[in-house]
């Protein structure tokens, strides 16, 4: 395969072009959703998903890992939320409102992650925490039994509870960081690693 140099680091690789092919279907499964394509939006939606897992595993397993990697993965997974976020508005709304108050929590503090990471570093958090990933494929699972199976209250608020719990764990990690790094497990792994420093 070719090279691609960006800042020391070669970028071509099969992680970033399946990161970079979810960019490239977003619009497509916001154009499914915003015309009521209900069944082409989840079957495109639930690709992005599953590629979603398999970037950031196949990058870390064949040692692919990159900070434009990270970026662009992270860059791709807001498009992917914010397209399942969207069906949840468009096509499930009647069971989630009930509950909707726990979505509300986990926007605020998905926003505010951000908004701390553009404010400290100036640039998007491209950290993969054990948590925000363990989350990401909870809310897989919920979303593809949401539209094939129905709604369940329990897995709803086990998947956006865990995600706001998630998000709050960013922040703090966001944080204590100097500068966003590749490799970063968690906050209790962080705090570890300054704690064996200073002795």
């Amino acid at each position: 395969m070719k090279q691609l140099i960006i800042r020391g680091e070669n970028v071509l690789n099969v992680p970033n072009f399946i990161s970079l092919y979810r960019l490239l279907v977003f619009p497509v499964i916001f154009f499914m959703a915003l015309t009521g394509r209900e069944q082409w939006y989840v079957i495109l939606l639930c690709i992005s998903l599953v590629s979603d897992v398999l970037d950031g595993n196949i990058a870390r397993l064949f040692k692919l890992q990159t900070n434009f990697g990270a970026a662009l993965d992270n860059l791709a997974d807001i498009c992917t939320y914010a397209m399942a976020l969207l069906g949840l508005f468009v096509f499930k709304w009647t069971e989630i409102e009930p509950h909707a108050w726990i979505l509300y929590l986990f926007l605020s503090v998905f926003v505010l992650s951000y908004i701390i990471s553009f404010v400290r570093f100036g640039k998007i958090p491209g950290l993969h925490l054990y948590s925000a990933v363990s989350a990401g494929y909870i809310q897989s699972i919920f979303f593809f039994i949401l539209f094939v199976f129905g709604f369940y209250t329990w897995m709803y608020y086990l998947a956006v509870g865990w995600g706001a719990l998630a998000y709050i764990e960013k922040i703090f990690v966001l944080l204590k960081l100097d500068d966003i790094k590749i490799g970063v497990k968690g906050l209790y792994w962080l705090i570890k690693k300054e704690r064996e420093q200073a002795h």
